[in-house]
């Protein structure tokens, strides 16, 4: 058995290391943003940058919302092994230039993820939630990887640069983009979302709603282009989609007693924004979902965090036991506001600026989507106020027989997502450039 004092030591330098790793990476930013360390097979450019940014900051965040594992000693070499492939991983899925190795780290990333799940999961549905995970994403990957190929074909290249469509069909546009689509997720395929979450231990919430998702926007933002001669005839359709069950799954939100499983479906309908925006294929559709798709990473893996810390001191996270919080608690209760405030997108955080600006792109696409936009802002002020009103007031549950206030760790955790959420839309004129 490892002494304590040992364990927490390297407990902090692994802290350390992924911090400096995210402030390392920062100092390589170049005002030309197009192009930033080009090499032959990686390079990235603002979009790219945004999400290696992102994937860093959560996995370091990752680490110190975790440190149950380090205290109980519960195979924490191993999982922090395991983070360190997901994080690499990513950065070379968002990093490459070149459509087969990022497809084939996009796959990769799925099995660390999935060992976060099975290994640190908290119920014995976990193998349940993993398999859904694992076989909705496996599923729509053959028909990709078949149409990498034919791509090839065509182009005798998979540079990104090079790849061009003379005329792309509908069945191809399927094929390639099945597979983001349900990794956003888009509603129809959403059902592993929710099973994951709510089995994942506080690391892998925070990375599938942090990162994970956004894999599928990034991948639209990259390869929609290929069909922009012909895919106004029938974009309305995943805009449809993408509003109407945005406003069903709102609705689904309200009657969530899981605290998780209620974050989880709001994460399906802010990202069913996030496709309406690209599907728009306006320069404010795609500036607003990246905008939207790095305040919704921060904002929804804090909650994750805020669910966590709860249920490591009540044991539940159902929202009939979890009341009151405000009487135990208090100066957690502030951080439930603030961040239940940034997912509702209160100014000033970051998420109104990818709201105000997918609204825009998606108002000037149809007027008809003004409804189903207002009725979406509206649920997703309901269920925030819902999750907020719910676990801080009322009397607290009888069965709590003892209690432990905030640490300073899990403060330090809280600010760390909010100050970049809140403090980014300063700088939101680069945050709004990709083209």
């Amino acid at each position: 058995m490892i002494p304590l004092s040992l364990l927490s030591k390297n407990y902090w330098k692994n802290q350390l290391f992924f911090f400096f790793l995210v402030f390392s990476f920062l100092m390589t930013f170049a005002y030309d943003y197009n192009f930033i360390n080009v090499s032959y097979f990686l390079g990235v450019d603002l979009l790219s940058y945004l999400m290696i940014l992102l994937s860093m900051w959560i996995c370091s965040l990752m680490v110190l919302a975790s440190s149950k594992i380090f205290k109980q000693n519960f195979y924490y070499n191993i999982y922090m092994f395991t983070v360190l492939v997901l994080l690499l991983s990513l950065i070379i899925t968002f990093s490459s230039l070149n459509l087969f190795i990022f497809y084939l780290f996009f796959e990769i990333s799925l099995i660390p993820t999935l060992m976060l799940v099975l290994g640190w999961g908290y119920q014995p549905e976990r193998l349940q939630a993993g398999i859904y995970l694992l076989f909705y994403t496996l599923l729509a990957s053959l028909p990709m990887m078949i149409s990498v190929f034919y791509l090839y074909y065509v182009n005798m290249s998979l540079e990104f640069s090079f790849i061009n469509l003379s005329s792309g069909s509908a069945y191809l546009f399927i094929c390639l983009n099945l597979v983001f689509f349900i990794k956003m997720p888009m509603y129809f395929v959403h059902l592993w979302l929710p099973k994951a979450h709510v089995e994942a231990p506080v690391s892998g919430s925070m990375i599938l709603a942090g990162v994970m998702l956004k894999l599928g926007g990034y991948g639209l933002m990259r390869l929609l282009f290929l069909f922009s001669g012909f895919i106004n005839f029938f974009n309305y359709l995943f805009v449809v989609i993408s509003l109407v069950g945005g406003v069903l799954v709102s609705l689904m939100c309200l009657r969530q007693v899981d605290i998780k499983s209620l974050i989880a479906y709001s994460s399906v309908a802010h990202m069913g924004l996030v496709l309406g925006g690209l599907m728009s294929m306006t320069y404010y559709g795609y500036s607003g979902a990246l905008v939207m798709m790095i305040a919704h990473g921060l904002s929804s893996s804090a909650l994750f965090c805020l669910a966590n810390i709860i249920y490591e001191r009540v044991s539940s996270r159902s929202l009939f036991i979890i009341k009151g919080l405000l009487s135990i608690m208090p100066s957690m209760s502030l951080w439930w506001f603030l961040m239940s405030a940034c997912n509702m997108a209160a100014p000033p955080s970051l998420n109104l600026l990818g709201e105000i600006m997918l609204i825009n792109s998606l108002v000037g696409w149809s007027t008809y989507c003004m409804v189903f936009l207002a009725f979406m802002s509206f649920f997703s002020c309901c269920y925030s106020l819902y999750l907020f009103s719910y676990s801080q007031h009322g009397m607290f549950s009888s069965g709590l027989m003892s209690f432990s206030q905030g640490q300073v760790r899990e403060f330090l955790l809280l600010s760390l997502h909010w100050v970049p959420l809140n403090l980014l839309i300063l700088k939101g004129d680069f945050l709004s450039l990709f083209i």
